[in-house]
């Protein structure tokens, strides 16, 4: 085709996709890739008479996880793709017309997980040649939609008001998690509302129990309560969340279950007591069996943990027996209680977060230690990757959780020689890495499973 002929396509467009109910989705322009590709989750293959047809959940807008569009298109074909990180994998691909400015053809489009990138799609060069050349330095050369159409074209995905009036109780209304909760049950239509756990106080009387906030507001119309405390606040929200509990307030995690979690000591007895396999662990008061306690967890090098550690903060690696006697008596004379545990030198500084939500494992990531370090949290520079768990380590993630009688938990496991092993709980597990490493609205699972706790019927 005569290049003069040739539209100018820019380095992102917005795309329309009829047949597949999508208004508008932004894709990034790459010449370098042959095919385009579309971000899918629960990608099902299913028969309809002679052809194999796929339904998959398209999340078309990057900054608002809790739209799915659920779209059906017969299956062309079966790919096997190379990542960039070199790992292969079996993509579908269909076929569907597609939309840009007034320009309508039918292209390729393999279903992929695009979760982490920056676009939900990306349209390659089979479906630019004979059609557009590409200018790099513009964007939107078609049509560019403006914040308010964008809502508009969404607004039917959005939920009606339902009434229903959820709390989401932690202190930083900025954080990731608590904003993704608030989303969440927007656009599920619940009335959300930011409380401040160190603004609300209470009234105690058995007549007219109240919980206030501050400037004298009473808090008795809300339907549930999602609590998200800091380890800092943890005697005072606990406080709160057990006044809630008491007027009737369902509360997603209870008072009882995050104290139970957030006392490291106090949890493993538990794990022990119900044979939920956890590193050897050594508890003792005085600096005088410092040394039995270091022979006891088959010595070092091994960890050693603040009862009060969140995040992997105040958790030491001693390498040798000497180093592990001078940290454990360090943190002795100045009267702190520390945990000791035999150090899992096979897991080369992995391990897997399993994400429970009612008794399900909603989502598991795994997360690499940066070199050097070797606990792996996201907040310590571990970087997160989605995992296939064993069917051994989703029941030791759910009977973890079940133990200590949590709703919603954060379950911290290790592959070692001797099986899967339990590290910890946390009952307030954030939702940022895991929902960027595995694709999954894990907000809206939260809010679901207030919504059946609750028997609330859409």
């Amino acid at each position: 085709m005569d290049n003069n002929n040739l539209g100018i396509i820019g380095s992102e467009e917005w795309c329309v996709f009829e047949e597949l109910g999508i208004p508008a989705i932004k894709a990034r322009v790459d010449s370098g890739a042959k095919t385009s590709s579309i971000q899918a989750n629960n990608i099902k293959v299913i028969s309809k008479g002679a052809h194999e047809w796929v339904r998959f959940e398209v999340n078309p807008l990057q900054d608002n996880r809790s739209i799915n569009i659920e779209c059906l298109a017969k299956l062309v074909d079966r790919r096997t793709v190379k990542s960039s990180s070199g790992i292969s994998e079996e993509r579908f691909v269909i076929k569907t017309p597609v939309k840009i400015g007034e320009n309508v053809f039918e292209i390729e489009l393999t279903l992929a997980n695009r979760d982490t990138m920056e676009y939900r799609m990306l349209l390659g060069r089979e479906a630019l040649n004979d059609r557009f050349m590409v200018n790099s330095a513009i964007s939107y050369s078609f049509k560019e939609f403006s914040e308010d159409e964008i809502a508009e074209k969404y607004a039917s995905q959005v939920k009606e008001k339902t009434g229903l009036k959820i709390a989401i109780l932690a202190s930083n209304p900025a954080l990731y998690s608590n904003k993704r909760l608030m989303e969440a049950g927007e656009a599920r239509g619940h009335e959300m509302v930011f409380l401040n756990v160190e603004h609300a106080y209470m009234k105690l009387d058995a007549n007219s129990p109240e919980i206030r906030y501050r400037g004298g507001n009473i808090l008795n119309e809300f339907d549930a309560i999602i609590p998200r405390i800091k380890p800092a606040v943890t005697f005072y929200g606990c406080a709160l969340i057990r006044q809630f509990d008491n007027l009737g307030v369902y509360c997603l995690n209870s008072a009882e279950a995050i104290t139970q979690s957030r006392d490291k000591l106090f949890a493993s007895q538990l794990f022990s007591k119900n044979d939920i396999h956890i590193p050897i662990t050594g508890f003792a008061k005085s600096p005088m069996d410092t040394k039995d306690l270091i022979r006891m967890v088959n010595g070092a090098p091994l960890i050693i943990k603040l009862l009060e550690s969140t995040q992997g903060k105040g958790v030491v690696l001693a390498e040798t027996n000497k180093a592990a006697e001078s940290v454990i008596n360090a943190f002795k004379s100045v009267q702190t209680n520390i945990l000791v545990q035999e150090f899992i030198k096979e897991a080369n500084g992995q391990d897997i977060r399993c994400f429970v939500v009612n008794g399900r494992v909603v989502a598991s990531m795994q997360r690499q230690a940066e070199k050097g370090e070797f606990r792996a949290n996201i907040h310590q520079g571990g970087k997160a990757s989605v995992v296939k768990i064993t069917a051994e380590e989703k029941k030791l993630a759910l009977k973890a959780a079940k133990v200590l009688n949590l709703a919603v938990a954060g379950v911290d496991i290790i592959r070692s020689n001797k099986g899967p092993l339990l590290l910890e709980v946390n009952s307030s597990p954030g939702l940022e890495g895991i929902e960027n490493a595995t694709g999954k609205d894990i907000a809206n699972a939260m809010i679901m499973a207030i919504e059946r706790k609750i028997k609330f019927n859409q």
